[in-house]
């Protein structure tokens, strides 16, 4: 884990106005020093928003398939701790931890910083830092772009007319292929309990209700049940036409959030202890989000997906979280099943390019092209499949 030179930065909010509500310019406190694992993810759950694709835990899962990682942050006091002057003249932190991989045969490094960066302020000067320090920090891994896609909302708040898209394009980034889901359903988790089961449509309470009725159950699991996870999951994608990864890649993810506490394997039950339908939830800070997820035939039938959904979103609820995110909405048939748990949709500012070298950024976006074709045909995927309500995203 390396540091990126430093960026100079400048007060003031230029073309954008910092998010009412928002935490104060300035950062982490001084005493914090974002080299080490726990701060950064301090730092990243602190952040508005902090995406678990930024916690430490996700560049130890990316390292095992050859990725490496970096810390690139601005408005910090000097290296080599981050320490980060205070007072409200002081510079917000901007950070992000982007992965590392050069593609065999390419000469140039893709990097790529999933759901980041990450502040607590967003102003045109902040992005502007953090873009020198990009260009300052990137070019000895002979990087031909780097590729952003944060967590905020178009037309919404900062981004209020396109402010922050203009402040985007002004420092250089560049309009970019989406990586992860552009847009979600999120649910507000202030209200209580009966308030947000009252949000669920109709039908869908009484769906609730009719795998209640058929004896279904929803219990956590530990580790040990991760087969029968991917047991569940693999016949979602196989059914609905989507990849997915080997099963070793999503017990990574598990060691490397559970620790923490990060982590929850839900599944819907019969009375008999059949797995019916699955949840694997990840939190950052007090958000709570579910990139994977997958039924039986059967569990569609009885409505044990319903059923899942909201103990999941409950019980994240009775756990101190603030806010569930549904993740994505791929498709037709996925979007009305989220809907009908209430919440609201949210449309992202996208993913952006910092191009440093375009033709290595040309040649890449071509190979890319190729091999995500090579791997639908291998796997007999032709495109356009309905996940039958229900997530089956892959966020890696």
């Amino acid at each position: 884990m390396t540091s990126a030179p430093e960026a100079a930065t400048t007060s003031g909010t230029g073309g954008i106005q910092a998010e009412p509500g928002a935490a104060a310019p300035g950062g982490p406190p001084a005493d914090r020093d974002l080299t080490t694992d726990a701060a950064w993810d301090a730092f990243v759950a602190d952040g508005r928003p902090g995406s678990y694709l930024q916690l430490a835990g996700w560049a130890r899962v990316k390292a095992v398939n050859g990725w490496t990682h970096e810390r690139i942050v601005s408005g910090a006091d000097g290296p080599p701790g981050f320490d980060h002057a205070s007072g409200p003249d002081a510079p917000s932190v901007v950070g992000a931890q982007v992965l590392l991989r050069r593609p065999r045969p390419l000469p140039w490094s893709f990097a790529y910083a999933p759901r980041g960066p990450v502040t607590a302020a967003w102003t045109t000067d902040t992005i502007a830092a953090f873009t020198d320090a990009c260009r300052a920090a990137l070019p000895g891994h002979r990087v031909s772009h780097l590729r952003i896609d944060p967590e905020l909302e178009r037309d919404a708040g900062i981004d209020e007319g396109g402010a922050l898209r203009r402040s985007f394009r002004a420092a250089g980034w560049r309009p970019a292929t989406p990586i992860q889901p552009n847009a979600t359903r999120i649910i507000d988790l202030a209200p209580d309990e009966e308030t947000l089961y009252g949000d669920l449509r109709k039908k869908w309470r009484q769906y609730v209700n009719k795998a209640r009725s058929a004896g279904i159950t929803v219990t956590d699991a530990e580790g040990d049940a991760l087969p029968e996870f991917y047991r569940v999951y693999r016949e979602t994608a196989d059914r609905a036409g989507f990849l997915i990864r080997t099963e070793q890649a999503y017990r990574d993810i598990w060691e490397a959030y559970r620790p923490a506490g990060n982590a929850r394997l839900l599944f819907a039950r019969r009375p008999d202890g059949t797995a019916l339908a699955t949840l694997f939830l990840v939190r950052s800070g007090t958000r709570v989000v579910e990139p994977y997820g997958g039924m039986t035939a059967e569990g569609g039938e009885s409505r044990a997906n319903y059923l899942l959904k909201w103990e999941a979103i409950r019980s994240s609820r009775e756990q101190g979280a603030s806010s569930y995110d549904l993740w994505g909405l791929a498709t037709g048939g996925i979007a009305h099943f989220k809907t009908g748990f209430g919440g609201r949709e949210v449309q992202y500012i996208g993913a952006w390019d910092l191009v440093l070298d375009p033709l290595g950024r040309q040649v890449y976006e071509r190979a890319q092209q190729a091999r995500v074709l090579w791997a639908r045909r291998r796997h007999g995927i032709a495109g356009g499949g309905n996940a039958a309500g229900f997530s089956g995203g892959d966020a890696a």
